[in-house]
C-alpha cells in the first residue's frame, strides 16, 4: 500500500505542475467520447427502471435520489458521483447500476449541490441528509434499510469516505477519490470550491486520527494520474496503520474513466468487491 514511485510530492511542484497533475480530463484525451457513451447509457438505464426517479430529499434542486429497484428486500448500494464537487450528475452514472443489479443488488444515485453554490461542508450535509431519507425510505421502496453500502468516483470517493461514519452505512468501495485536499486548495480547482485551510483540514480523511472502523475498499487505475493514485495509496496505508479493515487494489491499465467499466460489467472487479464488501457485512 506504499504510494506509486512515480507519485510527487505536491508542494514542490509549480502551479502549472500541480494543476495538470490533478485534471483528468487534460490526462486522457477521449473523456468526451467517454462521458458521451455514459450518458447514453445512462438514459438507456433509466427509461428501463423509470419508477423511482428523483426521488426528493432536500429543498434544493439537486437534493434527489433516483433508486433501482432489483429485488425485494435486497441490499443496496449507494453510488455518489463525481466530477471535483463542480461538475457531472447523478444521471451521467446511471449506467453503473447494471453490475450490481445483475446480482440483485438495488442501487441508488445521489446529486447533490454543486460548489460555489455549495461549500463543501454544505454537500457533505447534504449527503448525509440523503441517506437519512433513503434509509427511512427503503422499507416502502423494496430495499433493506440495514444493509446500505455507500460508493463514488473521483469526489464522490472523497463524499463516499466522509460519510462512512453514518449510522446507516454498512461498508465503502471507495474509487480513484480524494482523501487530502490541501493539493486541491492550492490548485485551480479552489476556485469554485473556495476551501480555506481549516475547511481543507476538517474534510480530509487523511488529517483525521484514525477513522470509521468498517470494511472498505479503496481502488484506483494504474493508469490515472500519479498524484491521485499517491492518494488512494495514502490513504489505504493511513487505514492500515489504524488497524481499520482496508482493501486496497489498482486496476490494470484503467484510466479515471475507464475504470467505471468495472462496475458497469456484472463481471467487473467493482461489482465484485461490492459483493464481497455486503458478504462480509452480513457475516458481521
Amino acid at each position: 500500500m506504499n504510494a506509486p514511485i512515480d507519485a510527487p510530492d505536491w508542494r514542490k511542484l509549480t502551479q502549472e505542475q500541480r494543476d495538470s497533475g490533478l485534471n483528468n480530463t487534460l490526462a486522457v484525451p477521449e473523456t468526451a467520447v467517454i462521458v458521451a457513451e455514459w450518458e447514453t447509457l445512462s438514459a438507456e438505464m433509466r427509461a428501463r427502471h423509470p419508477q423511482y426517479i428523483d426521488l426528493r430529499y432536500g429543498p434544493r434542486e439537486r437534493n434527489r435520489i433516483d433508486f433501482l429497484k432489483a429485488g425485494e428486500h435486497r441490499p443496496t448500494l449507494l453510488f455518489i458521483h463525481g466530477g471535483y464537487w463542480q461538475t457531472r450528475a447523478k444521471e451521467n452514472f446511471t449506467f453503473c447500476a447494471a453490475g450490481p443489479m445483475a446480482h440483485g443488488i438495488n442501487v441508488a444515485f445521489i446529486g447533490y449541490t454543486l460548489a460555489p453554490d455549495a461549500t463543501l461542508d454544505q454537500i457533505v450535509d447534504e449527503v448525509c441528509a440523503g441517506i437519512d431519507y433513503l434509509a427511512r425510505e427503503l422499507p416502502a421502496l423494496g430495499g433493506d434499510p440495514e444493509r446500505i453500502m455507500v460508493s463514488g468516483w473521483s469526489a464522490g470517493g472523497h463524499l463516499s469516505s466522509m460519510v462512512l461514519g453514518h449510522p446507516h452505512i454498512k461498508a465503502g468501495l471507495l474509487i480513484s477519490g480524494i482523501y487530502d485536499l490541501e493539493p486541491i486548495r492550492h490548485s485551480y480547482l479552489n476556485v469554485k470550491l473556495g476551501l480555506d485551510e481549516a475547511m481543507s483540514r476538517r474534510n480530509s480523511p487523511m488529517a483525521q486520527p484514525s477513522g470509521v472502523d468498517k470494511p472498505i475498499a479503496i481502488v484506483v487505475g494504474s493508469g490515472e494520474l500519479p498524484l491521485l493514485r499517491k492518494q488512494s495509496a495514502d490513504f489505504a496505508a493511513h487505514r492500515a496503520a489504524y488497524g481499520l479493515p482496508v482493501i486496497y487494489e489498482e486496476i490494470p491499465g484503467a484510466n479515471h474513466f475507464t475504470m467505471m467499466d468495472e462496475l458497469a460489467s456484472p463481471t467487473g472487479r467493482l461489482t465484485t468487491l461490492v459483493r464481497q464488501l455486503f458478504e462480509r457485512t452480513a457475516a458481521a
